[in-house]
């Protein structure tokens, strides 16, 4: 569909509107920076054609799926962002089932075609905004083996992501490249899941040397909690955080980080927002790439590889 600037300004068949909803707990948007740099980046972008984002905040995918209907039956967004993909992801059938157009947000290289196997395959096209979950892994791998760790743990978000599937995958295909087994627990990217499995890790017989977190909320817990231990960071435990924050840069010792901008990620989803809307091709496009930068969590090494 075009609309034309006459319709955005008389509201004829346009709502002005562009929905995302959030399956995920409430309290965790108000600790976690990652979605409000992220949304700040996709209003910024629409603000300037007088468009908005309608933001739901919901505990379920079930639920998430239950908004869609409802926006779709009263007409109250032009189009939707989908985040968070999940393995047999139920909401890309319904979408095309309710003539809804959609964004996939973290789409990646083996979902080429925008389309989920959910979606029972040869549906039309979902213009997506890619992301490389793997290289950025690698790369953080590469740190830690260079600083000599060999006994490596991951604090992963929930296992049906399909960014955390990419990410353990790539993690656990570096390190047995190298004859090394990772420990991958699962969490939910609160500050109590990163504090938990961090104490349960550290209280394993062979502890690892260095956790890789998959945000920064679970990293800070994870750090705190080996303080309380009385585990030197980075003398005897060095630590990763997946997304830089604030909280990363003011922790003590900092984080080293995979860093990404998150703010442009937004950005980017909004020109595919708006290219959408427009009814022009959507360019293919990645968000931008995460890149290791290194900090004062991580070090050598101090307990060799044959040592408990």
């Amino acid at each position: 569909m075009n609309v034309s600037e006459h319709d955005r300004t008389s509201g004829a068949g346009f709502s002005g509107a562009v929905g995302l909803v959030l399956a995920r707990p409430a309290r965790l948007l108000g600790i976690e920076p990652f979605f409000m740099e992220f949304i700040a980046g996709i209003e910024e972008r629409l603000a300037e054609r007088g468009l908005s984002v309608l933001l739901h905040v919901v505990a379920t995918q079930e639920a998430e799926i239950d908004a869609y209907r409802r926006w779709a039956a009263q007409g109250l967004v032009d189009t939707v962002v989908v985040v968070n993909r999940t393995v047999d992801d139920k909401r890309l059938p319904v979408l095309r089932e309710l003539g809804l157009p959609a964004v996939l947000v973290g789409a990646g290289s083996d979902d080429a075609d925008g389309t989920d196997a959910a979606a029972g395959g040869g549906g039309p096209a979902m213009p997506a905004v890619r992301t490389d979950d793997a290289g950025p892994v690698r790369e953080a791998l590469a740190h830690l083996l260079d600083l000599g760790h060999r006994r490596i743990a991951r604090v992963s978000g929930p296992a049906n992501l399909l960014h955390t599937r990419a990410r353990t995958a790539a993690l656990v295909e570096g390190c047995r490249a190298v004859g090394v087994e990772p420990v991958v627990v699962e969490g939910d990217y609160s500050d109590e899941a990163g504090a938990k499995l961090t104490t349960a890790l550290l209280r394993r017989p062979e502890p690892p040397t260095a956790i890789l977190y998959d945000n920064d909320v679970m990293a800070v817990a994870g750090l705190g909690a080996a303080k309380e231990m009385g585990v030197a960071v980075p003398e005897r435990l060095s630590l990763i955080a997946w997304d830089d924050s604030t909280l990363c840069r003011l922790a003590s010792p900092p984080l080293t980080t995979m860093s990404v901008d998150v703010h442009q990620y937004g950005v980017l989803v909004a020109e595919s927002v708006l290219e959408l809307i427009d009814g022009r091709p959507v360019a293919e496009r990645w968000s931008p790439t995460a890149r290791c930068v290194p900090r004062g969590s991580t070090a050598p090494c101090a307990v060799p590889s044959t040592t408990v």
